[in-house]
């Protein structure tokens, strides 16, 4: 990602996420299948890799969720990329209707072997139990409610709202939900910086300044034509970087303060919220690694 903003280490990592991965490895024995909720817009930031040693050796499915948010192309790279002999992966938008008969077509796919030993032992009526997981924030309260056909989890457009394990009950399966958890320690500020565009690290935590700048950076990377589009800059503006383009942005925007300065806190804030909303259109910020070099939009 772009270096042109560089700050404090993020770090967020309350004690009931240690908690959360003690609850995993406790209940992972008697599971037959993990479902990891992604963001597809950061596969690789949103993809634990706590939460794969814990599940390592599980039939797991692979979700990108807000697919309806990221770059349809690079979605379809991620999900070659994430299927293999013992996952598999596919996009997927909780909050459109069937969303839930996609993944239960690709949870019967991925443990038919199971099921047909169940058939063999005269066990065809066992429900399929399921671990739900992924990082704060990720829609995975959206997704169960969609999957159930009911109101059953709380959904919150800001991470930590689940914090204890919950079984739920739906025809054929036994879900058990497990609160959001990250990381202790983030190999590199990228994952760190990610979690913090869409939300998965509370924004109170954040210099959300140098947030929207490091933003900034990666959509004029990755998709120049859409930043200028959405906000109106002259290729003059387009050659800078950083705080001077928050600030170009700021004042396109007529984001003022007395004296015409630029009132960088309230662009900023701006900034993220439009692209967590995809007012800036479908991007994706990481690709396969195969991709990675490829993709300037």
């Amino acid at each position: 990602m772009s270096e042109e903003v560089k700050g404090t280490q993020i770090q967020w990592f309350p004690g009931h996420m240690t908690k959360t991965l003690r609850l995993m490895e406790a209940e992972i024995k008697n599971i037959d299948l993990v479902l990891v909720l992604l963001d597809a817009r950061i596969p690789r930031s949103s993809l634990n890799p706590e939460i794969e040693r814990v599940c390592a050796g599980k039939p797991k499915l692979y979700l990108l969720n807000k697919s309806d948010l990221a770059d349809p192309s690079v979605t379809k790279q991620w999900v070659k990329a994430l299927s293999g002999e013992n996952s598999a992966c596919i996009a997927v938008s909780s909050k459109k209707q069937g969303a839930a008969n996609a993944v239960r077509a690709e949870i019967d796919k991925a443990i038919a072997p199971l099921l047909a030993r169940r058939a063999a032992k005269g066990m065809q009526g066992a429900k399929t139990r399921i671990m739900l997981v992924g990082i704060p924030n990720v829609g995975k309260s959206t997704f169960i409610n969609n999957f159930a056909g009911a109101k059953l989890a709380k959904a919150a457009d800001r991470p930590g709202v689940t914090r204890g394990k919950q079984w739920i009950t739906v025809p054929g399966y036994e879900l058990l939900d497990m609160p959001g958890v990250l990381w202790k320690k983030f190999e590199d500020r990228t994952t760190a910086t990610n979690l913090a565009f869409i939300g998965s690290i509370k924004d109170n935590v954040l210099d959300m300044e140098e947030i929207a700048a490091n933003l900034i950076g990666e959509v004029h990377r990755l998709y120049p034509g859409k930043l200028a589009e959405r906000y109106k800059l002259k290729p003059a503006q387009m050659e800078k970087t950083g705080y001077d383009l928050l600030a170009e942005i700021g004042r396109n925007r007529g984001m003022l303060i007395s004296g015409g300065d630029i009132d960088y806190e309230r662009a900023a804030i701006m900034v993220v919220d439009e692209f967590r909303a995809s007012k800036l259109g479908n991007l994706t910020l990481e690709f396969p690694a195969e991709a990675e070099d490829e993709q300037t939009v």
